[in-house]
């Protein structure tokens, strides 16, 4: 095993500090700025940066495809209040947690278990989980790509059946010719009135039967403009296809946008997200006015709001909160941790949690209205009821809305508007994950790394290697693929990995210790709830939401198509692939750990930090030595805290003189 590989999995690094000095041409320039104050990994060019990235980031997709519909599902403006508790013992601490932990060591999600080196595993699941992320994410934004394109256009090209790709059961629904047929007891057959004087008494019969058959069967424009020219979609995994060289262009395009804007690391996205992080909300109030001025959106609205008090009582509703709410704020991918690791020391991580988990439960509630407005007023066209028309994932996206605009004046521009959104969420999302990956390598292998334009070159790398990876989202039976890859990738596994980080910080490191070095970051202590709910509070609210999870599982299906028994094995192999790294990495620690004083003293000190802990900068490490904290725990030396686990102060790995020059220089 190389130097390297070892150093990945016990976390010994080299001192990236002395590895960035040491070298000649270790200017990092993509990467740090003269005004940073980590002169090796570079900080945010200003706070807000910071906030906006970590907005982009928990904005997603799902805020406005799944949030609104598990609302309406769940009981409307009831839903609210499971929703609004689940994130304040579950979705809040966690990201506060995860905040903290990377703001206070400047590390990576693999570098920065030095913490607890026996838990290293849970670092390297989140590695694994945002690499799955990343390779299927990027394909929707691809087909969001494919439909902005398209918008490009006098006519929206899924505005009408006369198509190639359309079939016999396309069928553009005309509400009023319908009406005015049945006025005369007639039955409205493929855009003709037949009635009983036309035909006869048998052939109206015969007719009556048709457009039963046909209301049952047909299909709009948009979803077979959808599946049938976009995907050009197979029947299942037996016949995946050729790769479809458009969504291949399309996905390629996609990469390109989230490599030029990560190309100087956060100094780049940084940039990008006041962009990404703003333009949805621009759009959401645009479409929100467009929509109350459309007849039956005030209806979808009150749909959408409406309390059924009962529900509460529901079990079903309290689960999908919880559920909501943590893939919500999208803890224990990494990317909280990577994005906070360049954050200067003393940045207020309280503030920015709350300010980005209630500005991400906001924004969900808000897309709800125009969802809701949107569908209320499809519902009054088609004159069916609302329920029948919402819809969530995928198909509201590329299926309802892109029915909905073609009924509206200028129908493109609206169309222009939409698609531009969802790529903006997309990839503010993407952004993150993909800094994630990147961030994690270059503080595995810093010397090879983290100098001159390598940094670039590997950021090329991972876009064209998870690129060739998302060639199978392209074939036509890419949907299947992706629908396997997004049940599995990060759902049960970031459950695990996010209760076994609770663990590691407050039972085996010790949640005093880490509050008094949140306190010693942000100035003053954080309160005794932060305490609570990382010990006792939080974990069981995980747990929770594993077992719900676990009973509410339905073996993969798409449209009707249930996926083979192979299929989701491959997919809980795909899971558990990133979860049995916490104990995988375990056991290699205790293999290769000193065991002369006995297996069970060498599990509790590689449960403990080692010596490399602690913050990043040397003036930091000093005013965490002085702290009221550390200075009592030197006096309390040798008494066991945190259930029997030791906890002594570890000595700092001592700076060389030239070190601590150019760290002087840069603070």
């Amino acid at each position: 095993m190389t130097e390297e590989n070892t150093q990945f999995m016990n976390g010994k690094l080299p001192d990236l500090e002395k590895s960035y000095i040491d070298d000649s041409n270790g200017s990092d320039s993509s990467m740090a700025s003269s005004a940073d104050e980590n002169k090796v990994r570079g900080n945010w060019s200003g706070k807000l940066e910071f906030v906006l990235s970590c907005l982009s980031y928990a904005v997603g997709l799902g805020n406005l495809w799944r949030f609104p519909y598990l609302c309406y599902d769940n009981g409307g403006g009831a839903f609210l209040i499971p929703y609004i508790i689940m994130m304040a013992l579950a979705g809040v601490p966690l990201f506060f947690m995860e905040l903290s932990f990377g703001q206070y060591a400047s590390s990576g999600v693999v570098s920065i278990w030095k913490v607890s080196p026996l838990m290293r595993g849970v670092g390297v699941g989140m590695f694994l989980v945002s690499t799955f992320v990343a390779m299927y994410y990027n394909m929707i934004i691809a087909w969001t790509s494919f439909y902005l394109f398209s918008s490009f256009t006098s006519e929206l090209p899924w505005g009408s059946c006369n198509n190639d790709w359309n079939t016999p059961a396309c069928s553009l629904i005309n509400v009023a010719n319908e009406k005015n047929c049945s006025t005369y007891n007639g039955t409205y057959y493929k855009s003709v009135c037949y009635t009983e004087s036309m035909v006869g008494a048998d052939n109206l019969s015969h007719y009556q039967n048709l457009t039963k058959l046909e209301k049952d069967t047909r299909k709009s424009p948009s979803d077979e403009y959808f599946h049938n020219y976009v995907l050009d979609i197979s029947d299942g995994f037996h016949n995946m296809g050729e790769v479809r060289w458009q969504l291949a262009l399309c996905l390629l395009f996609s990469w390109v946008i989230v490599g030029a804007c990560l190309s100087r690391g956060i100094k780049s996205s940084g940039k990008a997200v006041y962009f990404t992080a703003t333009f949805p909300y621009l759009v959401l109030c645009i479409l929100l006015v467009r929509c109350l001025t459309l007849e039956g959106s005030l209806n979808g609205i009150i749909y959408y709001l409406t309390p059924e008090w009962k529900r509460l009582l529901s079990a079903k509703v309290w689960g999908d909160a919880a559920v909501q709410i943590f893939f919500s704020l999208s803890p224990c991918w990494g990317g909280l941790i990577t994005l906070a690791s360049y954050n200067k020391f003393h940045n207020n991580a309280l503030r920015d949690a709350l300010v980005v988990s209630i500005g991400n439960c906001l924004t969900s509630i808000f897309a709800g209205f125009v969802i809701f407005g949107i569908i209320g007023y499809m519902a009054y066209e088609l004159d069916v009821d609302i329920s029948e028309v919402a819809d969530k994932g995928p198909g509201l996206a590329f299926i309802v809305y892109p029915q909905v605009v073609t009924r509206l004046p200028i129908s493109p521009l609206w169309s222009i508007l939409f698609f531009s959104m969802l790529i903006t969420l997309g990839l503010g999302t993407q952004f993150a994950v993909v800094q994630t990956v990147h961030t994690t390598i270059l503080d595995q292998f810093p010397k090879q790394l983290r100098k001159g334009r390598r940094s670039m070159y590997c950021l090329v790398c991972i876009c064209a290697f998870l690129y060739i990876c998302g060639l199978s989202f392209c074939t036509r039976g890419g949907m299947y693929m992706l629908q396997l890859v997004d049940n599995y990738s990060a759902s049960y596994s970031v459950l695990i990995i996010g209760f076994a980080e609770c663990i590691a910080l407050s039972w085996f490191y010790g949640v005093d210790k880490f509050m008094a070095n949140i306190e010693l970051m942000i100035g003053f202590y954080p309160g005794i709830w932060w305490k609570i709910a990382w010990k006792y509070v939080t974990p069981a609210t995980l747990l929770f939401i594993m077992v719900f999870t676990w009973i509410d599982f339905d073996p993969s299906s798409y449209r009707g198509y249930n996926f083979p028994p192979w299929a989701d094995v491959l997919g809980w192999m795909m899971s558990f692939t990133s979860v049995m790294a916490i104990p995988v990495v375990a056991i290699y620690q205790i293999v290769r750990a000193d065991k002369s004083d006995g297996l069970w003293k060498a599990i509790k000190k590689l449960s403990q930090p080692t010596s490399e802990w602690g913050p990043a900068l040397k003036i930091h490490r000093e005013e965490e030595a002085n702290s009221p904290y550390q200075m009592q725990t030197r006096h309390n030396t040798g008494i066991e805290e945190n259930g029997g686990v030791d906890q002594q102060l570890s000595s700092r790995t001592p700076l060389t003189a030239q070190q601590n020059d150019q760290e002087h220089e840069a603070v």
